[in-house]
């Protein structure tokens, strides 16, 4: 039987603040696959809606079930999310250079998309027993390290390090706010040096080395890897303050933007409503974060409280490193900009992301027993 006090503690306000980041998603979208350089516009527009509507569904299914029924199966949905990123390496699908996608029909579903919230899950339910005033220590992160270190792996020989290295960055967010000792955290800073020195040296691909290089100075293969970086940034800075008007702008009619319906929305965006347009967005995603913290904050029980922190963190990271790559702030990676980029796989899972904090918000007034907390 549905809980109607469910409906009143709904977070209306959060949710509000999701849809109107998902207007300006589909407002993009259009004005980006429009010209049909992307591909028939109407399939890539008509198929985000009904992606949309998908994830709408399956948040009502996230939100109905109490999240603490979560930590019991954190770890069933951690080894199904492993098997999904092992059978991409057997049989996945290949697009843009990497093999990334099973085939289910005609849905392609990308398993790392899904791998982050496991790993949120997994964490939460190992840090929420053994977090402690004093800080974790090495031998207690053993366990995290491992958990974290499998779906890297797989990820990395896709081969997508973006979305690798954001497992990472989640990871590392989640550890950070339950606490690790000072000489731990040191540890770690100095293993982080240099693994990133042995990564250059020995295992990134000439390709990655250089995306970096690029990122360094785009100006350097103006033509080839620097291109994305110089299109988009012409394409920001050219929107100045109040843009050129929706659909009207060149850099995205003239097809000069690259991937400009996914990594690269958001420099469509820019160019049509200018630095008062991008900065609303941008204060919208930072609200969401920050509302998303304030959930964190105000829930009652281990779990919940990591858990929020988890799923915040990985919108966080997303639209900090989407935007920041758009800017010429970051290296391009495949990182799509949450709400806004076309992909099914990206959008469900930023609105399962979107169900959890709602799910801990609302049940923070309800125990599992049904009474209400006061």
């Amino acid at each position: 039987m549905f809980d109607r006090r469910l409906l009143i503690y709904f977070n209306w306000g959060f949710f509000g603040l999701v849809l109107s980041l998902v207007c300006v998603g589909i407002v993009t979208l259009y004005s980006a696959v429009a010209v049909g350089t992307a591909g028939p516009p109407s399939t890539l527009y008509i198929k985000q809606i009904t992606w949309y509507g998908i994830g709408l569904f399956i948040l009502a299914i996230v939100f109905m079930i109490d999240y603490r029924y979560f930590d019991r199966w954190a770890y069933v949905v951690y080894g199904a999310c492993l098997i999904l990123l092992a059978a991409v390496l057997l049989f996945g699908r290949y697009g843009g250079g990497s093999k990334r996608w099973l085939g289910f029909g005609p849905v392609h579903l990308q398993p790392s998309e899904l791998v982050k919230i496991a790993v949120v899950f997994v964490l939460a339910h190992y840090y929420s027993r053994v977090m402690e005033p004093r800080g974790l220590t090495l031998r207690e992160l053993i366990k995290p390290i491992i958990l974290v270190g499998l779906p890297f792996v797989l990820i990395v020989k896709q081969p997508d390090l973006g979305t690798a290295m954001l497992v990472v960055l989640i990871a590392a967010s989640i550890t950070v706010f339950v606490k690790i000792e000072w000489k731990t955290l040191i540890f770690f800073i100095f293993a982080g040096a240099g693994s990133a020195a042995m990564a250059w040296l020995f295992f990134l691909k000439s390709y990655q080395k250089q995306r970096i290089m690029t990122f360094l100075d785009p100006n350097r293969d103006p033509l080839g890897t620097g291109y994305h970086i110089i299109q988009s940034k012409i394409a920001v800075g050219s929107g100045r303050i109040s843009g050129k008007g929706l659909f009207q702008g060149t850099q995205n009619t003239l097809s000069f933007i690259p991937e400009q319906h996914t990594d690269f929305i958001f420099s469509v965006w820019a160019e049509e409503v200018g630095f008062i347009g991008s900065a609303c967005v941008i204060l919208a995603f930072m609200i969401l974060i920050i509302w998303g913290l304030r959930i964190a904050h105000e829930c009652r029980d281990p779990f919940g409280t990591t858990l929020s922190v988890g799923v915040t963190a990985m919108i966080f990271w997303q639209v900090v490193i989407n935007i920041g790559m758009i800017m010429g702030l970051m290296p391009v990676v495949g990182m799509p900009l949450p709400f806004i980029s076309y992909g099914g796989s990206s959008i469900v899972a930023v609105i399962v992301c979107v169900g959890i904090l709602l799910n801990v918000s609302t049940r923070r007034f309800i125990a599992r027993d049904g009474q209400v907390i006061g």
